[in-house]
């Protein structure tokens, strides 16, 4: 095996990787380097940074699913069941590209202006009927 610092002792004389090497053994003359200064040029467009972000989250998105006539009743009865025997519901619903989920207690179910209403910790949550996509 060839000798990469010779002047090292016999276990670090054959080791490429400075890290493995204790600190007193390497040369204190190394320069610094220019450190975080070459990055500064990176930094100068956040706005290229927010857009990628923005990019990369809008990939995850997906279409609102459409339910069926069979599902819609289903959710029907599930939401009737849950109103009048067990009021604490999982919903899941549909919000900007999303299925997100809530937990509470079913509170009202106002066909006028088509919302369910729920009690969940931090208050009263409205939620419109036409986004539910499940109901456990």
């Amino acid at each position: 095996m060839k000798k990469i610092s010779p002047g090292m002792p016999e276990p670090y004389c054959y080791e490429t990787d400075y890290r493995k090497i204790p600190r007193e053994y390497l040369n204190s003359n190394i320069p610094q380097g220019r450190g975080i200064v070459k990055w500064a040029a990176f930094k100068t467009l956040p706005e290229q940074y927010e857009r990628l972000e923005q990019y990369i989250k809008d990939q995850d998105k997906i279409d609102k699913p459409t339910l069926s006539d069979h599902q819609m009743s289903e959710l029907n009865d599930t939401l009737m069941m849950k109103m009048f025997h067990d009021p604490q519901a999982e919903v899941s619903y549909f919000e900007n590209g999303y299925i997100k989920k809530v937990d509470g207690f079913v509170h009202k179910v106002d066909t006028h202006n088509q919302v369910l209403q729920m009690y969940i910790d931090e208050g009263l949550f409205t939620l419109k009927l036409s986004e539910i996509v499940e109901i456990k």
